[in-house]
């Protein structure tokens, strides 16, 4: 009887160590800087992000375009190895969207990748690359996704298999891949690389497709930005390090060009989900598109 009540005891122990372990992590409201959200700088973030890719309704089935992209009802499933994730409603609608969110909600939606009612959202939202962004960009996000149009009904919930569907273990995933840090070391003396880090690795996300995951799902950063099987069809996704087939001849301005119009130095086309990716660089100033492509050229070349 000793032995079973002292193998209770540890059962017991361990269980409670790991709720602690996997209890989520919020942000507290009074660790937000004293910011005055603005509206028009988040409307910059918002086509860096690319969220109209995602969040923006389908029409008869097919991608958003024009003024369609500030309609997020959501609906885009994304059929990965792991099942069916559902892009969620994010339009100002205060029942389906999250028009009713607070910005501490939506901040620690973005980078504790909580929600407002206190659950782990899975790693399908790219929160570990928002972790990364000033959270002064994601309160002036907020304040732009208010501005947009309501759009009500609310999306299906996403189709895991066992043992995806244990939501509570992402706690122990983000203590391994939840990082504000840098991606990479890059000359801090370089405004224009430094601000390019700040898109490609935060905001835009770029890492989420183009580096290779571990048997866990977590990002091989040691093999940054080179490429990776395509999780959402067959093929791959190009190497974008100055090693990559694609891009290693480019220049800066060739980048930059691609970026703005959809045609490579050779006048071939953009073509793939990069199409929507570009359609939303093309929104962006000259001098954020100048910084990713600076980017992009100062990191370190992986074959």
């Amino acid at each position: 009887m000793r032995r079973i009540g002292f193998a209770f005891a540890i059962l017991v122990a361990a269980g409670l160590v790991g709720w602690l372990l996997t209890t989520p992590q919020k942000i507290a409201e009074s660790a937000l800087p004293d910011h005055g959200p603005d509206p028009e700088a988040g409307e910059r973030v918002f086509w860096a992000g690319g969220c109209a890719s995602c969040h923006a309704s389908s029409v008869d089935g097919r991608r958003a375009r024009g003024d369609a992209r500030l309609l997020l009802g959501g609906g885009l499933e994304l059929d990965t190895p792991y099942g069916v994730f559902r892009v969620p409603n994010i339009s100002s609608d205060v029942e389906d969207g999250i028009g009713a969110w607070s910005t501490a909600e939506f901040v620690n939606a973005m980078q504790a990748g909580v929600s407002p009612a206190g659950r782990h959202y899975y790693p399908s939202f790219p929160y570990t690359s928002y972790v990364k962004m000033p959270v002064t960009d994601v309160m002036d996000l907020k304040a732009f996704l208010d501005t947009l149009p309501g759009v009500e009904g609310r999306v299906a919930p996403h189709t895991l298999e066992f043992p995806w569907t244990l939501r509570r273990g992402i706690g122990l995933w983000k203590r391994l891949y939840l990082d504000p840090s840098p991606v990479l070391s890059v000359d801090a003396s370089e405004p224009l690389v430094e601000r390019g880090r700040a898109l490609v690795e935060g905001i835009g996300h770029c890492g989420e497709c183009h580096t290779p995951r571990d048997r866990f799902g977590g990002l091989l950063t040691e093999r940054w930005l080179a490429g990776a099987p395509d999780l959402e069809g067959s093929g791959r996704v190009p190497n974008i390090t100055p090693a990559g087939k694609t891009i290693s001849g480019w220049s800066v301005r060739d980048l930059v060009y691609y970026f703005e119009s959809g045609f490579t130095p050779e006048f071939d086309t953009v073509g793939g989900s990069m199409v929507a990716v570009q359609e939303n660089l093309a929104e962006l100033p000259r001098s954020d598109l100048e910084a990713v492509a600076a980017y992009l050229k100062a990191i370190p070349a992986v074959d």
